[in-house]
């Protein structure tokens, strides 16, 4: 078994480190080199890349920004943005990524899945996942796609599923509904989605303190995803490990 994962998000866009609310509004939060070393200074398990804007500008994500972030890292490092072939992924992988993400292009052809899984193992397949609540009443969530602008009518969890099967090895749930908004995880979405998945689910999206990380962990994510918490200098991964240990969630201090 894995022990629970803390993992700093980056969110890249033309080389700089940004953040907003919901994939709007997006400020500067810092460079990516230095926050990838400062975070694995601090005990961060892995690390998260994701290039915001390469799949609206067409392209995959900065292999120069991805070279800089390998060279200070000897943690997993996770790349995802603009991916549409296994060459994508590959050119990542070849640039120092342990694992790449895939999020719109696997909805527009989902037989990419099954492809990066055959060739390079379900280990470095990561399907993103971004969803939003549709049906409050139903509890029904469905998916967002190219950066958060477009709404698909799919059901998220059967889509989660679905990837399970073409060979995904862990799947990325953010949250748009939380998505910087720093109100806790979306509970009710992590419990449904960990109810029908048996592969690894990182939580995203809302964290604000550790509680909400503990709230996840038993809520079924076997690692959580943050990112404003440790840009804003609020808090440390190392100060958010040691709340968790206190709070009983045996983390890697």
């Amino acid at each position: 078994m894995l022990m629970p994962r803390i993992i700093p998000c980056l969110d890249v866009r033309d080389g700089r480190v940004v953040k907003g609310v919901k994939f709007q509004g997006l400020r500067d939060a810092g460079d990516p080199t230095e926050l990838s070393a400062r975070y694995e200074s601090e005990g961060a398990d892995e690390l998260v890349v994701l290039d915001v804007s390469a799949t609206v500008d067409g392209r995959i994500a900065m292999l120069q920004t991805v070279e800089q972030v390998r060279r200070q890292l000897s943690i997993p490092l996770t790349v995802g943005g603009g991916i549409k072939t296994v060459d994508d992924a590959e050119r990542l992988l070849q640039a120092g990524a342990d694992k790449v993400s895939i999020n719109s292009a696997a909805v527009q052809r989902p037989d990419l899945v099954d492809e990066m899984s055959q060739r390079f193992g379900a280990q470095c397949t990561v399907v993103a996942i971004d969803a939003f609540l549709a049906e409050e009443e139903q509890a029904k969530w469905q998916i967002r796609t190219r950066s958060g602008t477009e709404k698909i009518t799919l059901d998220a969890i059967a889509w989660g599923q679905e990837v399970q099967r073409r060979g995904a090895g862990e799947i990325l749930l953010t949250s748009w509904d939380r998505d910087g908004t720093r109100e806790g995880y979306d509970l009710p979405l992590m419990r449904a989605f960990t109810d029908k998945v048996s592969i690894p689910v990182i939580a995203s999206g809302g964290a604000d303190q550790a509680i909400h990380l503990k709230e996840a962990f038993q809520a079924g994510a076997h690692a959580v995803l943050a990112a404003s918490i440790f840009h804003d200098r609020d808090s440390t991964v190392a100060a958010v490990k040691q709340e968790l240990q206190n709070l009983g969630i045996n983390v890697r201090l």
